[in-house]
């Protein structure tokens, strides 16, 4: 009886033991699933929650970065002008060569003195151009106007010099823009030396002759395809255009004695070059020009010439380069040195021997867009993005001194001599003095 009872209790409280563990079990089992369950829930509040919060992020204004300024050095690097805020499009040096005018993306258009060039800092005269943005500007011959190529109006705006108040001086605009006649991109402006009239040059072979107060006075057709570049002589007389053709075209505006606009003529063409040109530049008395090409050639040439008695310009150089689309030439007013741009770089070269003098590699962040001398040949200026660099002419002070040397040699008067003499150390001193200025 007793070993029986034993039995029994064993069994007892193992089935106890088993309950307890299906029990057990049972609840572990549901709280599985409770975790499960609420793991699904916030999957799905968080998948409907995330694109709201990404909706709220797109809904917030993105913060504009400010773009890292372009640095580039040079021995011969006088200055960078930084004012502007936009991509600089255009320059132009005034006729007395006190100033420069630049024109950029940021509606402004800057007026810089050119005495203050080798300052640590520069300051320039603001201009804002109203409900648009100037892709070139051009000055009067008497630097109190300049003119501007409107980006969105496709036209000239026209700018005075006026006296404020306080005897400073500003330029407000024209009451009235020139009316709208180019039906394709415009790609040069210019205001001849004598004041008589305006030049606008579009792509599509079409050169307008405008009267001051807006008036058309002629149309030119290029007939070379399409226009890369046009231009004012510095004298005045001649417009000229280049483009797809193997050639520079040159007319000549033509006035009476009364001041009255009388024709536009064809003076004369600079033929040689086996394709296209890119651009061309006329040294300061208009007697030479410097063209650059497609055939991978600049080419310099004496356009000082009877064209109304048939003769043709002469070919003085001519003088393998490199050269891309939108290449720029510039000729120094002495026409002692030519300076050429492809693409972000600029090499000089001297116009009597060819030799390629300096070359300036990364000048800008982008394509350079305008490149000139000054009125005095001291400087050569560029532009390419938001700067405007600022070179001495180490190459045109060079020139000149061998230009006198080789004077001195033929000189026989005494006080000839003296004078020579005297220059070419006023100009060795001022070349040693650009090679050994401190730099920023």
């Amino acid at each position: 009886m007793e070993f029986a009872a034993l039995i029994a209790l064993t069994l007892l409280i193992g089935m106890l033991i088993i309950l307890v563990a299906v029990a057990v079990g049972k609840q572990k089992g549901e709280i599985s699933e409770q975790l499960e369950q609420n793991e699904e829930d916030s999957v799905e509040k968080n998948a409907v929650k995330a694109p709201t919060a990404k909706k709220q992020k797109q809904q917030q204004r993105p913060r504009k970065e400010k773009a890292q300024q372009h640095t580039f050095s040079h021995p011969l690097l006088a200055s960078s002008l930084k004012s502007h805020s936009g991509n600089v499009t255009s320059l132009d040096f005034s006729s007395n060569g006190k100033y420069l005018a630049t024109c950029a993306d940021d509606r402004t258009v800057r007026i810089w003195s050119t005495k203050e060039f080798l300052d640590r800092d520069h300051k320039c005269l603001r201009v804002n151009v109203e409900l648009d943005h100037a892709t070139m500007v051009c000055f009067s011959p008497d630097s109190r106007a300049f003119i501007t190529w409107l980006a969105n109006g496709d036209t000239i705006r026209i700018f005075k010099m006026t006296k404020k108040d306080d005897g400073s001086f500003t330029f407000n605009a024209a009451p009235e823009d020139f009316p709208q006649k180019h039906k394709a991109n415009v790609i040069n402006i210019g205001i001849a030396e004598t004041g008589k009239f305006i030049m606008s040059a579009s792509t599509d072979t079409n050169i307008l002759i405008w009267d001051l107060k807006g008036e058309v006075l002629a149309s030119i057709i290029t007939n070379q395809m399409t226009n890369s570049y046009a231009a004012i002589s510095p004298c005045g007389r001649f417009v000229a255009s280049c483009g797809f053709t193997p050639d520079v075209k040159v007319w000549e505006v033509c006035f009476g004695k009364g001041g009255d606009f009388k024709e536009v003529t064809r003076a004369f063409d600079l033929k040689g070059h086996s394709a296209g040109v890119h651009s061309f530049a006329f040294s300061n008395d208009s007697r030479r020009m410097a063209t650059v090409s497609k055939d991978g050639t600049w080419r310099l040439w004496d356009t000082d010439v009877e064209y109304k008695k048939q003769q043709d310009p002469y070919l003085l150089k001519s003088v393998p380069c490199q050269s891309s689309e939108g290449s720029r030439v510039a000729l120094s007013p002495d026409a002692r040195v030519v300076a050429i741009s492809n693409r972000c770089s600029v090499a000089m070269y001297s116009t009597s021997t060819g030799q390629l003098e300096e070359e300036f590699h990364g000048v800008h962040s982008e394509e350079i867009t305008e490149l000139r001398f000054d009125i005095n040949s001291r400087y050569l200026v560029c532009s390419g993005d938001r700067a405007v660099r600022v070179f001495h002419n180490a190459p045109g002070y060079r020139a000149a001194i061998q230009d006198m040397q080789a004077m001195l040699k033929k000189a026989q008067n005494e006080g000839m001599k003296q004078r020579l003499q005297q220059q070419i150390q006023e100009a060795q001193s001022a070349l040693d003095t650009v090679l050994t200025a401190p730099k920023d």
